[in-house]
């Protein structure tokens, strides 16, 4: 257990690494000496069992060459599925649901074109006005190819403070005229939850499919997608996951739409028994597997092979119990420290809302960023005024947490931001 009630010193910081049940899982990754990472949340670290999946892929290659689809500890060819398999449990879905396949902005745009179908006066889809760029481009592409005009059918809510959205929003904008619905579980920005389980069931009642974009949440917070009735999902696996950059991404479909053929098709798409007798007519697989497209990326899905046997020795409830833990330790570090600096926090403060990252409005966001990489802490800035900061339950020590705030405070006490130009870099 964590120790209560929190403490603003450092020796409470040392106790609560003391008493942390998941401490052993802290040098299993790549730490750089003298840095504090926080931007687990954008790009998680390397553990030393995803490198040696990598490595066990490669070598695989080397000996087995075109063998190397159905032989070795790995075979290439289910490696998507296995994966799937593993992954399941994190989405708290079954097994046949879950693929590893593609990136998340291709698998929205298979989800999409898979469960987009206007018809009479049900031809809109429902999004939000601050999700990430990437899932509102896929949503007007999808909109654009039924023939249909984005600025009239793509429905996006309003937030009301610029960082959280409203679920009685959400559902007053389910009228009549939505065909599907696409959602963050937890936004990027304010690292607010949503309510998946509410919005779902309110959804179906109106008869609209519904489907979530998981970036900010799978490995980070339980879901319970059996329960729920989630119609689809889809996600990256380089965040919280830690399958390294450029990881192949993921994708969930409820069983009860095995029937529906994949909106956008490939050979991948196939039974496995029938793939290689090189039809015209697409067998499409009754699982899952059905939603893939092209040949797997292998080299770039075999970190997370290793990543994933991380994630079952750990479980996703007591990651989820440190993290809620670590990020209220650090939100009331910054109330006890950083008061008289300026700083507004954007993320919602009850447990049950709030994601795996603190997220910080300032000013001068972008120039403090800067300030905090040059005195050894990773943030990562979000224009135009984010600061996010994620203490990440597998790696991250409250230790860290206490000596980030401290050297935010130096760098705004002594306006050491001032140094630096105001704006972000090529990538932010």
């Amino acid at each position: 257990m964590y120790k209560e009630p929190f403490q603003p010193t450092y020796e409470y910081a040392l106790e609560c690494d003391k008493h942390d049940e998941l401490k052993d899982f802290q040098t299993e990754f790549y730490k750089k000496e003298g840095t504090i990472y926080l931007d687990g949340n954008s790009l998680g670290l390397l553990s030393k069992r995803a490198e040696k999946s990598l490595l066990t892929l490669l070598d695989s290659w080397k000996e087995y060459g075109i063998d190397g689809w159905t032989e070795g500890e790995h075979p290439w060819f289910f490696l998507s599925e296995k994966l799937g398999e593993l992954t399941a449990p994190l989405i708290g879905a079954l097994p046949e649901e879950t693929i590893v396949t593609g990136s998340t902005t291709t698998n929205i745009h298979q989800v999409i074109a898979t469960f987009y179908e206007p018809k009479g006066i049900r031809t809109k889809i429902l999004a939000d006005e601050i999700t990430f760029p990437s899932d509102i481009y896929a949503l007007q592409s999808q909109i654009r190819l039924k023939g249909l005009d984005p600025d009239e059918h793509l429905v996006r809510v309003k937030s009301r403070d610029g960082r959280t959205l409203s679920e009685d929003d959400i559902i007053h904008a389910m009228t009549d005229d939505i065909a599907l619905i696409l959602l963050p579980s937890v936004l990027y920005r304010s690292g607010q939850i949503l309510d998946m389980e509410r919005l779902t069931a309110e959804a179906h009642k109106r008869g609209i499919h519904i489907g979530f974009d998981l970036c900010h949440s799978i490995g980070s917070i339980p879901h319970h997608f059996k329960e729920w009735d989630v119609d689809f999902a889809i996600w990256c696996n380089y965040k919280y996951l830690n399958a390294g950059p450029g990881g192949v991404a993921g994708l969930y479909v409820n069983k009860k739409h095995f029937n529906r053929l994949p909106g956008l098709s490939g050979w991948f798409s196939s039974r496995k028994d029938k793939q290689f007798d090189m039809e015209h007519t697409l067998t499409a697989a009754d699982h899952a597997g059905a939603y893939q497209i092209g040949t797997p990326h292998v080299l770039s899905t075999a970190p997370l092979i290793g990543s994933l046997e991380i994630f079952k020795d750990a479980g996703i409830e007591r990651l989820r119990e440190k993290s809620l833990h670590i990020t209220r330790y650090m939100l009331n570090l910054i109330a006890h420290e950083l008061s008289d600096f300026g700083f507004t926090i954007g993320n919602p403060l009850e447990d049950e809302k709030r994601g795996g990252h603190i997220y910080l409005e300032h000013a001068e966001a972008a120039r403090i960023c800067k300030a905090l990489k040059v005195n050894g802490v990773i943030p990562d800035f979000r224009a135009p005024n984010g600061v996010r900061l994620a203490p990440v339950a597998l790696y991250n020590t409250y230790e860290e947490v206490w000596k980030s705030v401290q050297i935010l405070k130096k760098i705004m006490k002594d306006e050491e931001y001032k140094q630096f130009e105001n704006k972000r870099e090529v990538v932010a």
